[in-house]
């Protein structure tokens, strides 16, 4: 079935916190090197994206966990695996490899996965914001200066998202958009890349709130990024990251209420503690989304920063109670 087909039935889940479960590990620069980067000249430690060559065992495992746990939708290990993020690594030149290497181990879970259940799992390839923004300055000194152009930005977005759909990946999200030039430029990107080769792949998009102002880094409202980027013929929108469940509930309403498309939230598991640790049981964050669902609020939900495979079970157990958010009908 097609992943629309699946939508107007239940509700999806997507999966939880790569970072959170990689952090689990506690490896060491010698193990972000692995054999192939020994004597790489630059520091490598933090580099999660690197891992799909070096430690792809550890990659796969948790791509795993989550879909045991009840994921239908895994996302690439790729949200800094651009040109732009890469540069922190010396390692631009690499984003194509690391790419194609993050779809190939997903698949490789997923096959995996196939030997123990008959349900369907789509491979989100995965684009993250990078460490720049489009619209604004980095300087406080010098308010017009940006650090990043709009064209660099989509040659950025074309060359990761060629490498991902040509290696497989089944769906792409542009997640955690704090940036909503960044996200058009995304976009951009990727719809010139399906017109050029007829690609028909879905779309998804997820905005990030960054406070409790209700708005993104670049100012916008839930209801303003929505009619930002709706042209862009997406599968869903939804809010990721920045707030817990809790904190996130007036604005997943609000987007429920705007949206012409499928809904999606997967939000951290509460606020930082001031070790910088996620507090929110899966208890109490799967009731929260729960209700949500109950409300006809949600087509996918999930868990971000903090979510281990635990929420993740928990949140597919509740979620599968309640139908999906229907479309609404286009006047």
């Amino acid at each position: 079935m097609d992943i629309k087909s699946i939508l107007n039935e239940r509700i999806l889940i997507i999966d939880g916190a790569m970072g959170t479960m990689i952090q689990q590990h506690k490896l060491s620069e010698e193990d972000y090197r692995g054999v192939e980067f020994k004597d790489y000249p630059h520091s490598l430690k933090g580099n999660n994206d690197l891992l799909v060559l070096t430690q792809p065992h550890i990659i796969r495992d948790i791509h795993l966990a989550f879909m045991r746990a009840g994921a239908d939708i895994i996302e690439t290990n790729t949200f800094n695996a651009n040109s732009i993020s890469m540069l922190d690594y010396h390692m631009s030149d690499r984003v194509v490899e690391l790419n194609i290497a993050a779809v190939r181990v997903a698949n490789e879970a997923r096959e995996l996965f196939r030997s123990e259940s008959d349900r369907q799992i789509f491979i989100a390839g995965a684009l993250g914001p990078t460490n720049k923004t489009a619209s604004l300055s980095p300087d406080v000194n010098n308010p017009g200066y940006r650090g990043v152009s709009f064209d660099e930005l989509v040659a950025c977005y074309t060359e990761q998202t060629r490498a991902l759909v040509e290696a497989g990946a089944d769906l792409i999200l542009v997640e955690t958009v704090f940036d909503t030039l960044n996200c058009k430029a995304a976009l951009f990107a990727i719809n010139t890349l399906k017109e050029e080769e007829n690609w028909e792949i879905p779309v998804m998009v997820s905005g990030t709130i960054t406070d409790a102002s209700g708005r993104t880094l670049s100012g916008q409202t839930t209801e303003a990024f929505y009619n930002s980027i709706s042209h862009g013929e997406l599968l869903s929108v939804g809010l990721n990251c920045a707030l817990g469940a809790d904190q996130m509930r007036q604005y997943v309403e609000e987007m429920s209420r705007v949206s012409e498309v499928y809904v999606s939230c997967y939000p951290n598991a509460g606020l930082p503690n001031e070790f910088g640790e996620y507090d929110d049981s899966p208890e109490h964050m799967s009731k929260v989304i729960a209700d949500w669902a109950q409300k006809g609020w949600v087509n996918i939900v999930g868990g971000c920063c903090g979510t281990t495979p635990e929420h993740i079970n928990y949140i597919a157990k509740e979620c599968k109670k309640y139908a999906p958010r229907p479309l609404p009908k286009r006047a």
